[in-house]
């Protein structure tokens, strides 16, 4: 038994391209918009913070934030490379 991965031509898994492209999505707004971000996930910490407004990042926590979506884009954009 022979195991193909997709870089040597095997078949992918059909869910996989449209994970991918999601991902690619998410990445992007985190690098364009990480507010949009934090006020989706300060919604998810009710009832575990105090004041989650108090919690949002100063100017250099979403700067690394945009950075890391950079580096996250990055892997992405691999992936999809590799499957075609």
């Amino acid at each position: 038994m022979t195991v193909r991965t997709a870089s040597e031509g095997g078949t992918s898994g059909p869910v996989l391209i449209p994970i991918l492209c999601l991902l690619l999505v998410m990445g992007l707004v985190q690098v364009i918009r990480p507010q949009l971000l934090w006020r989706l996930n300060s919604r998810l910490q009710r009832g575990w913070v105090k004041n989650p407004e108090a919690t949002e990042p100063t100017r250099k926590g979403y700067a690394v934030q945009r950075v890391s979506g950079v580096l996250f884009l990055a892997g992405v954009v691999w992936m999809l490379v590799l499957q075609f």
